[in-house]
């Protein structure tokens, strides 16, 4: 499995510990190290390769804003922060997630599952590469799941959990729709209902008022009808 090497730029050693538990429980993430300020975190960068950084915005010496500035070739990072007012900036900046304190660990696992990790290919062998099925990671029962995007049928919204069904398993895990919806975009699904998200390339089947997957009729909901036809219909 590829690993993700991760540094946290914490002054809060509470902050610091928490954001160290969370990584453990990831497989792909690996912590290298923990630094107090920004100062030490670019003597690490200059000696160590780093793939993330999780780092929060208002450190001594120097602040999280300056130091992302003052990096030649940054690696990619995940804002941690109690301050919302410097989200744009952040974004400007190309940060992969801004992350609100307290942060949940279903918030924390939708901020690395964007996290890419070019691979080290050359020029000669890239058209010859087979991509790697794409996948995301979820927390069920303190075990982190893999899951292929391209095994999914459907998700369905429970209150403040999803349930992920394919043709093999059902899974559970602490998520909101929305947020996965986010992580799904770029990718073959379609939102068709306030409860429910579909695989399109799964759809056997539809009407007016549902669409049908492996048997099983899923609604359309009346706000995406129009939306989930214009699609359709194509």
């Amino acid at each position: 499995m590829q690993k993700y090497s991760c540094l946290i730029v914490e002054d809060e050693p509470l902050a610091a510990e928490v954001l160290s538990d969370y990584i453990q429980q990831v497989p792909f993430l690996q912590l290298q190290g923990i630094c107090s300020d920004a100062i030490y975190a670019m003597e690490i960068l200059q000696k160590e390769k780093v793939d993330v950084v999780f780092l929060d915005i208002h450190l001594p010496k120097l602040k999280g804003m300056q130091f992302i500035k003052a990096l030649k070739e940054p690696p990619q990072i995940i804002i941690t922060t109690a301050y919302q007012e410097y989200a744009l900036q952040g974004y400007e900046l190309n940060v992969v997630d801004y992350l609100l304190k307290p942060i949940e660990f279903s918030r924390f696992l939708m901020a690395v599952n964007k996290v890419q990790k070019p691979a080290a290919v050359s020029p000669a062998t890239a058209a010859a590469a087979t991509p790697e099925r794409t996948h995301l990671f979820f927390n069920v029962s303190k075990k982190m799941v893999k899951v292929y995007l391209d095994e999914i049928l459907y998700i369905e919204s429970m209150k403040e959990y999803i349930r992920i069904v394919t043709r093999d398993k059902t899974i559970l895990t602490k998520f909101q729709l929305g947020q996965i919806e986010e992580l799904l975009a770029k990718n073959n699904f379609l939102r068709v209902h306030r409860s429910f998200i579909v695989a399109k390339n799964k759809i056997d089947a539809f009407t007016a008022t549902d669409v049908e997957i492996n048997g099983a009729p899923i609604p359309i909901g009346r706000s995406y009808k129009e939306l989930v036809m214009r699609v359709l219909e194509q």
